[in-house]
This record gives C-alpha cells, structure tokens and sequence, in this order.
C-alpha cells in the first residue's frame, strides 16, 4: 500500500455522488471513512470494499449528520481508527419539491435539518478537528444548481442550497489564515438517486394540479452541453478542491452542471 494523502470523510455515501466522490479520493491516495443512515449500512460496507481494492484503508460510520452528537461521535471515530481528518466531503443531502402553499413547516425543517444544518455540523466539527492537528484541511460543501437561482415548486430545497454558499463563505474567512480552505460545489441534474427522487417528487406535485410534463428532457433542454452529469463528474472537481494545487481557491461554489448557471 503507498503512503496515505490523508484522511477524508464523504457524508451520503452509500450511493450516487457521494459514493463516486468517495471513490475518486480513494483512487487519489486518500484513506476514506464512508458515512450515511444506518438503513444504508449494506451499501456502505460494499463501498468499504470498493475502496480496499483500491489499496486504501476504509471504515464505514453510519450518522445522521442532522444530529451534532452523531456528527462529533463520526469525526471522532474516524480520527481513531483512521488516524486524522484531511478533508471533509459534506456531501449528504435530500430532495423534495412542493409549491409554498403546500410546502408544511415538517417539510421545510426536515429538507434544512439535512442539507444546511448537517453541512453546518460537518464543518463545524471538521474544523474543530484540524485546527487541533495544525496541519490545514479541505472543508467541502454540497450546494446546488437550486443553490444559484432558485426555481418554482423548490422554495425549501433551493433556501437550504443557498444557505450552503453562505455558510461556505463565511466559514472560508474564519479559517483561512490556519491552511484551511471551505469551497462547496454546485451540481446540476446528475444522473443517480436523487434525481430519480426529485424528478419522482416534482412529478407528484405537477400531477395534483393537473399538469404533465418530460421533466428529464426538459432538464437536458436546459443545459448547454445536451446531457445529464455523472457522479463522476463530481467527483472530479471535489477531487482537485480536496488537492494541494488547491489552495489559494477558498469561498468558492463551483458550478458542475453542463451549463446550466453561469457565475
């Protein structure tokens, strides 16, 4: 096995991006602590293997990241068993859409305990853990094409991804100057769970007020390159945010998403 990069955490992992973003960092030479619900156990173990036939160590954490003792207790874990935190991928999130009128106040805390809170929590304890190492980090956020311009039947999803880039900046300028760098990315429609869930859940809601529409053409119609993205496509901007040559980009989130939003 070849000397280890560091240690990364990917939130959300047992499948879709968070999986390929775990993925890549373990074919980048990071050992990687895989985290999601503990209902999604059997899949994390599966990508613990992927990553050992990689040749680097891995451990599997279930948590809820909405808890702070369920994130504290994983950045802790990791620490132990995998000796550090170098980067931390704050990447799980859910995805539902409703029009405001029927958006409940369950929906709307449950959507922002996950997508803002949890990456609060992630970022807060990951920086807890490397400023004590001394060594700097990588913090990185999941925002959202939803998180530059906001879009109907999305109020709730849209403010979490928009709170992400906030918390992004901010925390950016609080830990610069300790070799700490806090970006987020922006995806668009990837191909995955989520987009089958939210494309499921906006289907719904079209249908109640007696609409139809091709929401995967019409989201393919809206980006430039005519195609859906890949969680590899992901990965692979998490992949050079979490590297070296990396850092003098901090505060930033990054579209990946074909086209769709320009900054």
């Amino acid at each position: 096995m070849s000397s280890s990069k560091g240690v990364a955490i990917v939130t959300g992992s047992a499948q879709g991006i968070g999986r390929g973003i775990a993925l890549k960092l373990a074919e980048d030479g990071f050992d990687v602590a895989v985290n999601d619900i503990p209902p999604q156990k059997a899949r994390l173990d599966e990508v613990v293997k992927e990553i050992e036939a990689k040749g680097r160590r891995a451990v599997a954490v279930t948590a809820d990241v909405s808890s702070e003792t369920d994130v504290k207790a994983m950045v802790e874990t990791v620490v132990r068993e995998l000796g550090g935190l170098d980067v931390m991928v704050a990447n799980a999130g859910i995805a539902r859409y409703s029009s405001i009128l029927e958006t409940s106040v369950e929906d709307w805390d449950k959507i922002n305990s996950i997508n803002l809170r949890g990456v609060f929590l992630c970022y807060k304890h990951a920086a807890a853990q490397m400023l004590s190492q001394g060594r700097g980090g990588r913090i990185i956020g999941a925002s959202s094409m939803a998180g530059k311009k906001g879009a109907a039947l999305s109020s709730a999803y849209a403010a979490s991804k928009f709170g992400v880039r906030g918390l992004t900046q901010s925390v950016a300028l609080e830990l610069g100057k300790a070799g700490i760098t806090v970006n987020a990315y922006a995806p668009g429609p990837v191909e995955g769970p989520l987009l089958d869930a939210g494309i499921r859940s906006m289907n719904d809601t079209i249908a109640k007020s007696g609409g139809s529409t091709d929401l995967k053409a019409a989201l393919l119609g809206m980006t430039a390159v005519g195609a859906l993205g890949t969680p590899g496509d992901v990965a692979a901007l998490v992949s050079f945010l979490a590297s070296k040559e990396a850092k003098f980009i901090t505060g930033q989130t990054i579209s990946v998403d074909g086209g769709i939003n320009f900054d």
